[in-house]
């Protein structure tokens, strides 16, 4: 539950925001905490969500009706009249900047309806500190611009003898009268001014009634911690297998001779919940190729499998391997090179640590996954997957499913998808029977089906037609909603491939989705360093028909995405994917999700593409962009044992075409993501023993990857550069040098610039000019990949880097003030002054940014050739007579000096890098922490 501090400085206000009534403190709940809940203050009614992504950052989604004004119609039978009264969809957010300490308050700036419509735009900044020997006393003050508008404030008093309830107060600085539509509303009537209200919180769960000056409000809400680990016990797990159900152990002939013997071990597996399960022995080694179609971790499945595997083991086993595959595709192997230490730690007589000296944990190859039935062994295996009826089941209220060995699955099950906001009903919905079915054909080889049989559903009563300009690939979901009751939405063949170490490939044919068909493929590469992958898919579709069965439409494409995924402190995941879209739009896709120790995933994607689309909110001048939000979360929080089973949610706009994707038949990265994270989590072996007295070790319960305060490391390099500042003679040499290259190339100004007025229009000018431009934020770029990509060395030098870019470019800035000199573009001479100072010519900031970054690498790598590469980009400049000769080698002296200066200040100086740096099972962050 979450603590009593929390409880009390970080309450939900009538809109979903830390705060007190409406007005909001610098709280924030505790980080992982979501919290949701209704609020009424008249004439707003919201439904809210709010998360605390990041310790120090919080965002709410809210879903606001406002009593008094139609949201379409005032006609009774008009279009839109069925919607009722208006609605908006907001988006908040609030940053802590500064935390409560002993003296100081905390301190958080904030924004409201930041997307969208934003009826309800407006910032803050607030402070907020408590008091009393308690600490039960808070006080805030703040002031914000249009909502609130002007100064605000409130206070919180909790009284110790009544545990759980507390007095809240605030002036209230909404200014309503200026709110949409307010002359309709009550907002009209509504000012300024004061409000009170009493609250009461019992565990995850709280209510505020307060009073206004004509009308009371209310707000009710639930906060779930998912920073913790689990919500229930795990009193239904299965033990793990008993070594006396064990056969006795035979000889390594025997085991050969006979396949009944391997067999009892894979029997054993496969009532472990193991599938595609594969053994081998040979030359004293034991070896299994197997997944696990429940056990969520990874460590603690591969534990199972190796107590399994040690009872069976025939006599004069030396080692064991073990392979844990998806799809029959090894992602990890498990390497034991003493049975006796295994033995040992599994029954707790060795500690982990002694135990870790005798086992190897890797990425998988190719070899580690064993062929086809070697021997006969699995004719011996029962294969029995029986229909049963299961109640509470993988998150469904029930289920009729079947699963064997080889993970071959019939499952039916009820769904139900929501639909908000449209013109014709602000909720749509339907109701249906899904069925599964899932067959390994071959090795890698599945047949994926999905048959869907509505019973009910009101999204067909969508009549209006899309005034989409794109392809409409998403926008006529109503017509695919109306076409038919019984439908097959998805029959697909998926060959998985591991050509070699860390690189999978899928090939994909069939019914990708209800509105989909194609062929397609993906590729995905796996670093050893674990903090980044990619992967590339293609896919050509052809639009499905209504029926939904093997009609189609006349729109084909093809659409594919390169794709980085990037792992962040806080276990927060950056996905950037470039590519083409469903309707032809060529655009970028970031995607951004914070994993909490409970396993639950929040993030958000937003997407930016040629795709126009004008449809409302968006405009010709501002086309709208498909965004999005997403809760994903592991049931086995909430069960009584574990499971793999997650349950999702997304909230996005559903009747739009721009930026949209295809559903993947079987995404690569999501396919091993979880299985890697656990093999790169400290040792990798997780929960290996299930040992009571390991529970609190961070290998098996690991701590939130937090980000100490930078300021100390970041004050240490400052003071290295600053006691390793060149002397005056060294000074003085190089502004001799400097100088004299600066007068020099002054000799060209005019005949260089006289020959690029001649040639101003070529295509070659206007290349050059392009590449110009693009220099500096290549070269930055690039110092950013090496701190987020190269070892320690490259990562300290693209520390300096960017340091570099940093101090050239803000010292070149000072020196265009300074000088004031004209472009050539505004024909005032080679010695013109620029009307505006900020915007001169000399030096050329291009110019300074890439020279100060390109020096640190050329002087640690002894590579002068980036030097020349700095100098033809940003020569570009004067080709499109935005800078003289003499401005672009101020520029490049300028940027040399300062890139040379911190490379010799710091270029030894990795300890105080906050670059990533991977090691064996772990990924460390130099100034950031460990992760």
């Amino acid at each position: 539950m979450l603590g009593a501090a929390n409880a009390f400085g970080a309450i939900p206000a009538v809109q979903g925001q830390s705060g007190y009534i409406n007005m909001p403190n610098a709280a924030v709940e505790a980080d992982g905490t979501v919290s949701t809940g209704y609020g009424y203050d008249r004439p707003y009614g919201s439904f809210w969500a709010t998360a605390t992504v990041l310790p120090f950052l919080q965002v709410t989604g809210r879903y606001v009706s406002i009593t008094g004004t139609q949201g379409f119609a005032n006609q009774p039978d008009g279009y839109g009249s069925a919607y009722g009264r208006y609605k908006d969809k907001v988006v908040d957010a609030k940053l802590r900047l500064l935390a409560e300490s002993t003296w100081l308050p905390a301190i958080a700036v904030g924004a409201t309806d930041m997307l969208g419509t934003e009826l309800f735009k407006g910032h803050y900044v607030v402070a907020s500190k408590a008091f009393g020997a308690a600490r039960n006393i808070e006080v805030s003050v703040g002031v914000g611009k249009r909502r609130p508008s002007g100064v605000f404030a409130g206070a919180r008093w909790a009284p110790t003898a009544v545990p759980g309830f507390a007095v809240v107060g605030e002036y209230d600085a909404n200014d309503y009268t200026k709110d949409f539509h307010a002359a309709d509303t009550a907002a009209g009537q509504r000012r300024k001014g004061a409000a009170v209200g009493v609250e009461y919180r019992w565990g995850w769960l709280g209510a505020q009634v307060a009073r206004h000056r004509d009308h009371f409000s209310a707000n009710a809400y639930l906060s779930i911690p998912f920073s913790e680990r689990e919500f229930i016990p795990k009193l239904y797990e299965p033990a793990p297998f008993d070594p006396k159900q064990a056969p006795p152990r035979v000889t390594g002939e025997e085991w050969q001779q006979q396949p009944s013997h391997g067999a009892a071990l894979v029997q054993a597996l496969i009532k472990q919940d193991f599938k595609n399960v594969r053994v081998t022995f040979e030359d004293g080694t034991l070896k299994l190729s197997l997944t696990n179609s429940r056990i969520s971790n990874l460590g603690r499945a591969v534990g199972r499998a190796a107590r399994t595997a040690l009872a069976f083991a025939p006599q004069g086993t030396r080692r064991m391997q073990i392979a844990y595959t998806k799809l029959e595709q090894p992602i990890a192997t498990y390497e034991f090179t003493d049975l006796q230490s295994l033995t040992d730690y599994l029954t707790g007589l060795s500690n982990r640590e002694a135990f870790l000296q005798t086992v190897i944990v890797r990425y998988a190859q190719p070899s580690d996954q064993i062929g086809e039935d070697q021997h006969g062994m699995l004719a011996a295996v029962a294969n029995e997957g029986s229909l049963q009826v299961e109640v509470g089941k993988d998150g469904n209220t029930v289920q009729l499913a079947s699963e064997d060995r080889e993970a071959n699955r019939f499952k039916v099950y009820p769904k139900v998808s929501m639909f908000f906001n449209d013109p014709s009903g602000a909720l749509r919905y339907e109701l249906w029977a899904a069925g599964t079915y899932d067959r390994r054909l071959a090795p890698g080889l599945f047949l994926n089906s999905d048959f869907k049989l509505t019973v009910y559903e009101t999204v067909s009563g969508v009549t209006q037609a899309s005034n989409s300009l794109l392809p409409h690939v998403r926008s006529d979901i109503a017509d695919y909603k109306r076409g038919g009751r019984f439908k097959l939405n998805r029959l697909m063949l998926n060959k998985y491939i591991m050509p070699s170490e860390r690189l999978y490939a899928r090939v994909s044919g069939g019914l990708y989705e209800e509105m989909f068909r194609g062929i397609g493929g993906q590729v995905l590469y796996l670093p050893k360093d674990s903090r980044w992958a990619a992967d590339v898919n293609v896919d050509a579709l052809q639009q499905r028909g209504v029926k939904g069965w093997f009609d189609k439409r006349d729109y084909q494409t093809v659409s594919g995405f390169a794709s980085l995924h990037y792992k962040l402190p806080y276990d927060v995941t950056a996905t950037a994917r470039a590519g083409r879209f469903l309707a032809k739009d060529n655009g970028v896709r970031m995607e951004f999700k914070r994993r909490f120790p409970s396993g639950v995933e929040i993030g958000a994607w937003y997407t930016k593409t040629s795709g126009k689309d004008i449809t409302n909110p968006g405009t010709p001048s501002n086309p709208y962009n498909d965004k999005g939000i997403f809760l994903s979360v592991p049931l086995n929080i909430m069960l009584l044992s574990d499971t793999q089973t997650t349950a999702g949610v997304a909230l996005s706009p559903w009747t739009r075409d721009v930026g949209q994707m295809v559903a993947s038949p079987g995404d690569l990265y999501d396919l091993v993501e979880q299985p890697r994270r656990d093999m790169n989590t400290f040792d990798g072996l997780g929960n290996f023993a299930e040992r009571r007295d390991e529970q609190n070790l961070p290998a098996v319960n690991p701590p939130v990857d937090a980000m100490p305060n930078p300021w100390p490391l970041f004050r240490m390099r400052v003071e290295q550069s600053v006691k390793s500042t060149p002397t005056l003679p060294h000074w003085g040499n190089g502004a001799i040098i400097g100088g004299g290259a600066i007068l020099a190339s002054a000799l060209l100004d005019k005949p260089v610039d006289r020959f690029m007025k001649k040639h101003q229009g070529s295509s070659v000018a206007r290349a050059w000019n392009n590449i110009g431009k693009a220099t500096p934020v290549v070269l930055a770029g690039a110092a950013a990949g090496a701190v987020a990509f190269g070892d320690a060395r490259m990562q300290n030098i693209g520390i300096i880097s960017l340091e570099s870019v940093v101090g050239a470019a803000a010292l070149s800035i000072g020196a265009k003030h300074l000088a004031g000199r004209a472009r050539p573009i505004d024909e005032k001479g080679q010695w013109g002054k620029a009307a505006d100072r900020s915007n001169a010519s000399f030096p050329s900031n291009h110019a300074s940014v890439a020279f100060a970054a390109v020096t640190p690498f050329a002087q640690e790598y002894d590579a002068p050739w980036l030097y020349g590469l700095a100098a033809a980009g940003s020569l570009g400049r004067t080709a499109g007579r935005q800078h003289w000769v003499s401005d672009v080698v101020a520029g490049g002296v300028l940027g040399m000096a300062v890139g040379g200066w911190l490379w010799q200040a710091q270029r030894d100086n990795v300890r105080s890098s906050f670059a990533v740096t991977p090691g064996t099972n772990s990924v460390s962050v130099a100034w950031f922490g460990t992760y």
